[in-house]
C-alpha cells in the first residue's frame, strides 16, 4: 500500500517526459473519437429526420454516407492506433528496461502500462467526445448545405452514440494494452535496454518479390488504362485496386532494396557525404523503412482518389441535372408503335402545354422526342448481343438507344444525309454495327441485322435519365426505328422494351408554382378523360427538375462530404505515420551522426546528409502515389459516367487541383519533419 501512489505517478511522469510522443498519438486518438462520435450523431439526429418535405431521400443519403463512413473510420483507426502504438513502444524499451534493471518487476511495469492506457484512454476518449459535442452543430449544418437540404434547428446529444464510441475505442485501446504486456512479458530486462538500438542486417535483393510487384502493378495498371465503360470499372475497381496495393508493397520492400545497391555501386554518387550518410543508413534500415512507406504512399494515393473523384462529381451535377432533366417539367411516356390506336404525340403535347396554361404558367420553351432503349451485351468482335449475359460478353452491357434523323436534327441543328442501311453511331468503334437478336432464356439467334456507320458522332445527341447509356444509333427514319422495335420484340419476348416520348417544358414560375402545378397534376390526372385524344400508351411520368437536382445534390453531396471527412482522417494519419518514422529514426540516427561529427563532419554536412535522406524517404512515397493516380483518372473518369458525368477537363481539372494542393500540404509536412529530424540529430 505504501507504494499505491508510486504507480501513477510514473505513468504520468512517463507521459509528460515522452510528450512529444504521446500527444501527437492522443491528438489523433481524439480526433478520430470525435470523428466517430460526429457520425453517429448525424444518423441518429431525429431532427434531421423531419426536415426533408420533397426530399425524400435526403435522410436516407444521410445514414447511407454516415453509416458507411463509421465502418471505414473505425477499422482505419484501428490499424492506425496499432501501428502508432508499436512506434511508441520502441522508444520505451530503453525505459521499460530500466525500470526493470532497478528492481521493478514485470508486474509492477504492467501497472504502469495499465495505468498509462487509462490516463490517454481519459484524455483521448474523453476530450474526443467533447469536441465531437462541440463541432456536431458545424458539421451538420455544412453536411447540410453540400447536400442542398434544409438545416436541423436545435442541439442534439446522441447519448448511445456517446457511449457506443467510448465502448468501441476504449476495446481497442485494451487491445494495445495486451499487445503491450505480452512485449514485456516475453522480453528481457537487456533486451529492453538495447531494444532500441538493434541494427538491421543488410538486406538481400528479392528478385521473386520484386518479379510479383511488377507484374501485380503492371495488371493493375493494365485494367485501369483499358477499362471502357463505368460498368466494367464497377467490377473491376477493387480488383485493380487489389493489384496496385500487393505491388505497391511488393516493390517498395524489393525494388527500393534494389535501387539503393546500385546508387551504392555508383560511386561518383555513393562517395558524397550527404549521399553516403543517407544511402547506407536507409539499406539497413530498409526492411522497416519499406513497410511504412508503402503504407504511406497507399494512403496519399487513397486521400487524392477520392478528394478528387467526389470533388468531380459534385462540380459536374450541375451538367448532369442538365442532361437528364433538360425542362422544368419532363415528360415520359412508354408505348408500343403496332397498337391499333396508336399513341399520338401530338395530342398527348397539347393535353400537357394545356394544362400548365390552364393554372395561369406561361411556357416558354418546349423540346420533344422518341427513343427505342433496350439492353444489350458487347462481344469481343465489337458486334452486340441482346443476350446481355453470353459467355462470350465482353463484359461490357450497354444500353442501346435509337433515334430518328429528324429527331438528331431537331437536337443538334445538323444534318446527316443518311441513306437505307446507314446508321450514325455515338459510342460505336467500328465501321459497321451488327447486333446479334438472340433470345436470352433459351440462348437461340433469331437473326442478325448490320449497319454502315456512315458517321462517328462525338457527342451524345440524345437526352436520356438511364445512367448506363453508352451507345445511341441515329436511323434515317421512324419506320426504321420501328423495325428494330419489332426486332428486340421477337427477341425479349415479354421483357421487350416500348418506344418512348419525351417531352421537355420550360416555365415561367418560380419553385414554388411548380411545386403547386405537380400536386394539382397528379389530381388532375384521376380524371379519366385527361389523357382523352391522345391514344394508346402504357405508363408515364411528370418529373420536375427541381425535385431531380434536389436528390442529385443530395447523392453528389454525400459522396464529397465523406470523401472530406474520410480524406482528413486519411490525411491525419499519414502526417503522423510520417512524424513518427522519422522522430522515431532521428533518436536512432542520434548516436551515429554524433560519432560522425567527432571524427570531423561539420554541421552543415551534417544537414546536407540529414535532407538527402529525409528527401529521399519522403519523395518515393509521393513520387508512386502521383503515377497510381496518372493511371487510376481513366477508371475514375469511367466510374463518374455511371453519375452521368461525361465531362473529361473537369475531371482532369479536379484531379490536378487535388494533387497540387496535396504536395503544398505534403511539402510543409517534409519542412516540419526535416527541422524536428535535425533538433534531434544534431543535440
Amino acid at each position: 500500500m505504501r507504494n499505491s501512489g508510486l504507480y501513477p505517478k510514473l505513468a504520468a511522469q512517463s507521459i509528460r517526459n515522452n510528450r512529444k510522443f504521446y500527444f501527437p498519438y492522443i491528438l489523433a486518438l481524439l480526433g478520430d473519437v470525435a470523428a466517430m462520435y460526429i457520425m453517429r450523431a448525424l444518423v441518429n439526429d431525429p431532427n434531421a429526420a423531419d426536415i426533408m418535405p420533397g426530399r425524400p431521400n435526403g435522410y436516407f443519403y444521410v445514414k447511407m454516407f454516415m453509416g458507411f463512413g463509421m465502418v471505414i473510420a473505425y477499422l482505419f483507426s484501428a490499424i492506425f492506433v496499432l501501428y502508432i502504438n508499436g512506434f511508441l513502444m520502441k522508444q520505451r524499451k530503453k525505459e521499460l528496461g530500466l525500470y526493470n534493471i532497478l528492481g521493478m518487476g514485470k508486474g509492477h511495469i504492467a501497472v504502469v502500462l495499465v495505468i498509462e492506457t487509462f490516463i490517454i484512454g481519459v484524455l483521448g476518449i474523453g476530450g474526443g467526445m467533447i469536441t465531437g459535442l462541440v463541432l456536431h452543430k458545424l458539421v451538420s449544418l455544412i453536411l447540410h448545405k453540400v447536400m442542398w437540404m434544409p438545416v436541423p434547428f436545435g442541439f442534439y446529444i446522441c447519448w448511445d452514440g456517446m457511449a457506443q464510441t467510448a465502448v468501441l475505442f476504449a476495446v481497442l485501446l485494451a487491445v494495445t494494452l495486451l499487445v503491450n504486456l505480452n512485449k514485456v512479458r516475453v522480453s528481457k530486462p537487456i533486451e529492453l535496454l538495447r531494444g532500441g538500438n538493434t541494427g538491421e542486417r543488410e538486406p538481400k535483393t528479392k528478385w521473386l518479390m520484386t518479379l510479383l510487384g511488377v507484374v501485380t502493378l503492371g495488371a493493375g495498371y493494365y485494367i485501369a488504362v483499358t477499362t471502357k465503360t463505368g460498368v466494367e470499372a464497377i467490377m473491376m475497381y477493387f480488383v485493380a485496386v487489389f493489384l496496385v496495393i500487393v505491388g505497391t508493397y511488393c516493390l517498395f520492400t524489393a525494388v527500393s532494396i534494389f535501387v539503393l545497391k546500385a546508387l551504392r555501386r555508383n560511386k561518383k554518387f555513393y562517395y558524397q557525404t550527404g549521399h553516403f550518410i543517407g544511402v547506407s543508413g536507409m539499406l539497413y534500415r530498409m526492411k522497416q523503412n519499406a513497410v511504412g512507406l508503402a503504407n504511406i504512399c497507399i494512403l496519399c494515393t487513397m486521400v487524392m482518389v477520392m478528394l478528387s473523384g467526389t470533388l468531380s462529381l459534385y462540380l459536374g451535377t450541375e451538367d448532369m441535372v442538365q442532361e437528364q432533366y433538360p425542362g422544368d417539367v419532363n415528360v415520359w411516356v412508354y408505348y408500343v408503335p403496332d397498337e391499333e390506336d396508336p399513341f399520338n404525340a401530338d395530342a398527348m403535347l397539347s393535353v400537357q402545354v394545356g394544362y400548365i396554361e390552364s393554372q395561369g404558367v406561361a411556357v416558354s420553351g418546349v423540346k420533344t422526342s422518341r427513343a427505342l432503349s433496350f439492353g444489350a451485351g458487347l462481344l469481343p468482335d465489337g458486334s452486340y448481343t441482346t443476350n446481355r449475359f453470353d459467355d462470350g460478353s465482353v463484359g461490357a452491357i450497354v444500353d442501346m438507344t435509337w433515334i430518328t434523323e429528324d429527331e438528331y436534327a431537331a437536337v443538334t441543328g445538323g444534318t446527316l444525309g443518311l441513306r437505307p442501311g446507314e446508321v450514325a453511331a455515338y459510342g460505336v468503334d467500328g465501321d459497321t454495327l451488327t447486333v446479334h437478336w438472340v433470345t436470352p432464356d433459351e440462348n437461340r439467334e433469331l437473326g442478325t441485322s448490320t449497319w454502315q456507320v456512315a458517321h462517328k458522332l462525338k457527342d451524345n445527341p440524345h437526352f436520356t435519365p438511364d445512367m448506363v447509356q453508352l451507345v445511341t444509333i441515329v436511323v434515317p427514319d421512324e419506320a426504321a426505328v420501328h423495325e428494330v422495335w419489332r426486332l428486340q420484340n421477337r427477341a425479349y419476348g415479354q421483357r421487350a422494351s416500348n418506344m418512348q416520348w419525351f417531352a421537355y417544358l420550360d416555365l415561367d414560375c418560380g419553385e414554388e408554382t411548380l411545386a403547386a402545378l405537380e400536386s394539382g397534376y397528379t389530381d388532375a390526372i384521376s380524371d379519366k378523360s385527361f389523357y382523352e385524344g391522345t391514344g394508346h400508351w402504357y405508363s408515364s411520368s411528370w418529373d420536375l427538375r427541381i425535385d431531380s437536382e434536389a436528390e442529385a445534390y443530395g447523392l453528389a453531396g454525400g459522396f464529397l462530404f465523406l470523401g472530406i471527412f474520410l480524406g482528413f482522417v486519411f490525411l491525419m494519419a499519414t502526417v503522423l505515420i510520417i512524424y513518427y518514422k522519422q522522430i522515431s529514426e532521428g533518436y536512432e540516427d542520434k548516436d551515429r551522426f554524433e560519432i560522425m561529427q567527432k571524427v570531423g563532419l561539420s554541421r552543415g554536412e551534417v544537414r546536407r546528409s540529414i535532407h538527402s535522406q529525409i528527401l529521399m524517404v519522403f519523395f518515393m512515397p509521393i513520387a508512386v502515389a502521383a503515377i497510381h493516380i496518372v493511371f487510376d483518372f481513366n477508371m475514375v473518369e469511367k466510374l463518374l459516367t455511371m453519375f452521368m458525368i461525361h465531362n473529361s477537363a473537369l475531371t482532369a481539372m479536379c484531379t490536378l487541383g487535388t494533387v497540387l494542393v496535396f504536395f503544398l500540404v505534403y511539402g510543409a509536412v517534409y519542412l516540419l519533419t526535416a527541422r524536428m529530424y535535425y533538433k534531434i540529430v544534431e543535440r
